[in-house]
This record gives C-alpha cells, structure tokens and sequence, in this order.
C-alpha cells in the first residue's frame, strides 16, 4: 500500500506543474499511462519536476550506452538497492526496447553472481590490486 496518495488523472489535471509534467510523460513516452511512481511523486510538484527532468536527462538521451543497456543497467541497480517497483517498471521497459528471456536470464545470472562475489570480497576485506586502480 502507498504511503503517499497517488492522484488521479483528475487532480493532476488541477495543478498545472503536475498536468505539464504529466504531459510530457505521455509525450516522451508516446503512451497515455502514467506509472504509479509518477503519480505519487505529484503530491509534491517541485520534487515531480526535478526527478522527471533528471530522469530524462539520463535515461531518454543519445549516448553511449543504449537505451537497452541503460534499462539493464537500472535493473541491476533496483535488484541491489531492493527495490521492487523498479525492478518491474524497468524489466517492463527493457522487455519493450527488446529485451529478450535469454537477455533477461543473462542478466539476472550476473546480478546473483555479482552479488555474491560483492558479499564475499567485502566479508573478507579483500583489498583492492594496485593495478586495478585508475591512474
């Protein structure tokens, strides 16, 4: 359950930051839904604004790393951090870049070993090789 209200197409449409920041979510995104992450950010337009603004800014630009990778990419990080939410909406949105089942089994293989191996190194307090270090 939400701790926050998430607000409906309806209130959203009442606050003008709220409705343009919506807008262009439905404009980058060329779909009319609007997740629930975003709907719960709006309680506070300031803070909607600023993430979305951010969001763009990393995950909807060319670069080097394409927009799959960017997706896979967020989906480690979420599966570290425990976060449930991202995890779905990212699995969901690198599924609609491409994503296939033996891209997805790859990667979850290297999340589990990554975290592992992480675990271990740190219980052990291994320390970092000299040449692994960025000169």
């Amino acid at each position: 359950m939400a701790t926050v209200k998430l607000l409906s197409d309806e209130e959203a449409a009442a606050i003008p930051a709220v409705q343009s920041v919506f807008d262009d979510i439905r404009a980058t995104r060329k779909t009319d839904f609007i997740n629930n992450f975003w709907r719960a950010l709006a309680n506070d337009p300031a803070n909607l604004t600023r993430v979305w603004e951010t969001l763009k800014s990393v995950m909807t630009v060319e670069g080097a790393i394409d927009p799959l990778t960017r997706e896979m990419i967020y989906i480690a990080v979420s599966t570290a951090n425990a976060c449930q939410y991202c995890i779905q909406s990212h699995t969901a949105a690198a599924r609609a870049r491409g994503m296939t089942d033996a891209q997805h089994g790859e990667l979850l293989t290297i999340i589990g070993l990554a975290a592992q191996t992480n675990h271990l190194a740190l219980a052990m307090q291994v320390p970092s090789d000299p040449e692994f270090e960025v000169r």
